[in-house]
């Protein structure tokens, strides 16, 4: 039996329907040490909201940018006040130049603005920015050649490329060029080529990046499958004193199969100040 799911990119005006449980087969039965994240194909994967949208510290060493201990951030949903997030100036893996962008942006949430981030105003989430989309789930689509991920949320699409090298000069994205390949029960992804861009955050805290930065992810299930685990390291020398590590988990959902979402960007200028642009494009994708 096949069920399809209508993947759709609205900006380049295509559709195409993807079989995701027979016509793009995730793995064969010779191949069981490869993970098979989608072993019954309505298996989407949604980010465990015990942890709210916030990436988890790693095992040891640097880690990710979190809250000011003198501002807990606090999401919605919870019995107390939600806010917007103020980054922690003092993590050591900040160069001076991104300490002093970051405190800017904090000063603007202090004095009431909106705190940017990624999905709130339908920008791209980049990586690893993509692993904090929480709510709509992500599709993993296994294939001998390319690894498609595909989040329900806007549809947003990466492709990882199995086995195979990197570009000498790839063109930059907002999702890069991820290379990968499988080490025992874990895919491993190399990305690289990741578009800088004002609003080309690592992060909710708005933490900024340069075009040297190169991200390792290894997604590996864990919890008798009932868990998928991501942990990934961050090298970029122009914006980082050092590499640093995180996680992120999602829970494994069972339910209908990929449908059609569209961010819808509504955002109204109140009290005059400034406030990210909605995301355009001049020419189709392709």
């Amino acid at each position: 039996m096949s069920r399809f799911a209508w993947i759709c990119v609205p900006a380049g005006l295509v559709c195409a329907a993807a079989s995701v449980w027979s016509a793009l087969a995730p793995v064969s039965a010779g191949e069981s040490a490869i993970p098979n994240f989608a072993p019954d194909g309505s298996t989407g994967w949604v980010m465990d909201r015990s942890v709210s949208d916030d990436f988890l510290p790693p095992s040891s060493g640097p880690g990710p940018v979190t809250f000011d201990k003198a501002h807990p951030y606090v999401p919605n949903g919870r019995s107390e006040q939600a806010s917007f997030r103020i980054a922690d100036l003092g993590n050591p893996i900040l160069k001076p130049w991104a300490v002093e962008q970051m405190r800017r942006a904090n000063e603007d949430v202090l004095q009431g603005k909106f705190a940017f981030t990624s999905k709130s105003t339908c920008w791209p989430g980049s990586v690893p920015g993509i692993l904090l989309y929480q709510f709509e789930p992500v599709y993993i689509v296994q294939t001998p050649k390319i690894v498609w991920m595909i989040w329900e949320y806007d549809n947003q699409v990466r492709r990882v490329y199995l086995n195979q090298e990197h570009s000498k000069n790839p063109k930059p994205s907002w999702f890069g060029e991820s290379v990968g390949h499988y080490e025992g029960d874990t895919l491993v992804v190399d990305t690289i080529g990741l578009a800088e861009h004002r609003f080309s955050f690592i992060d909710n805290y708005r933490t900024p990046h340069t075009d040297r930065l190169h991200v390792v992810e290894r997604y590996r299930m864990i919890n008798e499958g009932r868990t998928l685990e991501v942990d990934f390291a961050v090298d970029d020398q122009g914006a980082f004193n050092m590499t640093w590590s995180a996680k992120q988990r999602y829970s494994r959902v069972q339910q209908r199969p990929l449908i059609e979402t569209v961010c819808s960007e509504n955002i109204p200028r109140y009290f005059n100040y400034d406030i990210p642009p909605i995301p355009e494009a001049d020419k189709p994708d392709f």
